[in-house]
């Protein structure tokens, strides 16, 4: 009786496990297959045939074999490449919440090791946290209305700098950078800082900033196979450490400093611009003490959104400047027509003012083909599903690396007319509105939906006043006659890959337009 017992129990027991077998073969047949996509090598994958310099021109290549959405192994690492704009939708709206999560290099989680930022935090609670914070906070339109004086003031610097070197070649990269790293200091932490611990902190960001950017756009074999952070094969993780720590430096002691004046129940202002408005450090501060019962941030989360708006906010803006310069230059009818715009909108004896911004409309229209020819991000930062999900009719399974290839899609035929001709007119007419928020999805040079990039209002009304305000004060020229060279090089940030140099000449009639 007990062996039958015994025996039934084990067939009933093997039937179930056969059953469930059959089951999930089953489901697994009824899933969709992963992307078509290149063979690799063992152990390595596709990574023996990308080049580190033109990654995006690479993806753009094996998407014209294998079609809009393809995958590839680099290393250990399971990475898939989005190269349409119906396909950047499904990824970045209809499973907007899944993609989220980012895919975080062992570099990222060395710079903030007290949490990550806004751009590499996970999705959840910290990171609405601390983007509601930086968007509705720190980037409201007050406080950009309020900081718009400091951008004015950093402007005539630079046109007073210009012009003392009339004739003369002039870096324009080197120059966008400058006037983006005042604007962002005096916006952080206004006029509060002593001379000499200001001068150490515009050194110290000058530095460490580009040296943050390069080593965030190395690619790492530490992430692309998995292995321990102790295990720091390309010294990436270290010379990270290393910056990193400096960086930190500097915030603490102005973060010291400041609160050091806040707890004496005073806050020294340099000039009566920076008394009209609080700075973002203050803002931040005051959001950590606050006991309203509203969000509150920690001294880790802080330095993590300021260096957000070093890194981010002056590299993608001065590169996209020279970018928009160096397409000016190289295309003699559109700088006709912009100088034409700017003599008719502003004229030749006045600076640019508030009232002429929403006037130029060609600019903007430049503006937006240089962004589209050279997209601040041409990869944008890679997406990480928290489970399997459908695109394209192909499984992304769980925690595969999501890459939206920017560089594709802005250049793809299906969605732009001649889409290797630099032409602006085709953002002014009734089929062309597109503008920077990533609403249209064959538009994506900040990036869309919930992680669409948070200083895109800052960067925006920076450069439509900084352009116009170098077009207007001065007449550019290429020296000795040169062709303007507009071939770039991959990065986090993809930038020209020799840098422009122009001569500018005054066009404003009076002389004291310059002072």
């Amino acid at each position: 009786m007990v062996e039958a017992q015994i025996l039934v129990v084990g067939v009933i027991t093997a039937s179930i496990v056969i059953l469930s077998i059959l089951w999930f073969k089953s489901k697994k047949l009824d899933q969709p297959p992963l992307p078509p996509g290149p063979r690799g090598l063992p152990i390595l994958g596709y990574l023996p045939f990308l080049s580190s310099n033109n990654l995006h021109h690479d993806f753009t290549k094996l998407a014209t074999k294998f079609g809009p959405i393809y995958r590839l192994w680099l290393g250990s690492k399971l990475c898939v490449v989005i190269s349409s704009p119906a396909l950047a939708k499904e990824v970045v709206r209809d499973h907007d919440k899944v993609m989220a999560n980012r895919d975080v290099p062992i570099a990222v989680r060395v710079l903030y090791p007290g949490g990550l930022d806004i751009a590499w935090a996970p999705y959840g609670s910290n990171w609405r946290t601390m983007r509601k914070v930086f968007v509705k906070d720190m980037l409201s339109n007050n406080n950009l209305e309020a900081a718009h004086v400091h951008l004015k003031n950093e402007v005539k610097k630079s046109i007073r700098f210009v012009y003392s070197k009339i004739g003369t070649p002039i870096n324009i990269g080197e120059l966008a950078y400058t006037i983006g790293l005042n604007v962002i200091m005096t916006m952080v932490w206004g006029g509060t800082l002593d001379e000499e611990l200001r001068g150490t902190a515009e050194e110290g960001f000058r530095n460490l900033s580009p040296q943050v950017m390069d080593l965030l756009g190395k690619p790492n074999i530490s992430d692309l196979f998995s292995l321990p952070d102790f295990l720091d094969l390309q010294g990436i993780s270290k010379q990270m450490k290393n910056v990193g720590k400096q960086l930190h430096g500097l915030l603490d002691l102005v973060i010291d400093q400041r609160m050091k004046m806040m707890s004496n129940g005073r806050v020294e202002y340099k000039s009566k611009d920076d008394q009209n408005t609080k700075d973002f450090l203050q803002i931040l501060l005051e959001l950590k003490e606050r006991n309203d019962g509203g969000a509150k941030i920690n001294i880790s989360q802080i330095k993590a959104m300021i260096i957000d708006m070093f890194l981010g906010g002056i590299d993608t803006t001065a590169t996209t400047l020279e970018w928009v310069m160096a397409e000016i230059l190289a295309n003699p009818n559109v700088k006709e027509r912009v100088t034409q715009e700017l003599n008719d909108v502003i004229g030749m004896d006045t600076n640019v003012e508030d009232i002429h911004l929403n006037r130029l409309n060609y600019l903007e229209a430049v503006l937006k083909e240089s962004s589209r020819m050279h997209p601040p991000l041409p990869v944008l930062v890679p997406r990480s599903p928290t489970q399997s999900c459908i695109v394209g009719g192909y499984t992304i399974p769980k925690d595969t690396r999501v890459l939206i290839n920017v560089q594709s899609i802005h250049r793809d035929p299906q969605a732009w007319q001649n889409p290797s001709k630099f032409d602006p007119e085709r953002f002014l007419d009734e089929n062309g509105k597109c503008d920077f928020d990533g609403a249209n999805f064959q538009y994506l040079p900040f990036g869309s939906g919930r992680r669409i990039c948070a200083g895109l209002p800052l960067a925006k009304t920076t450069l439509m006043y900084v352009l116009p305000s170098l077009l207007q004060s001065f007449d550019w020229m290429i020296p000795n006659g040169e062709e303007v060279d507009l071939e770039d090089k991959f990065g986090i940030v993809v930038k020209k890959k020799v840098p422009l140099f122009a001569c500018p000449s005054p066009r404003l009639h009076n002389s004291k337009l310059y002072e």
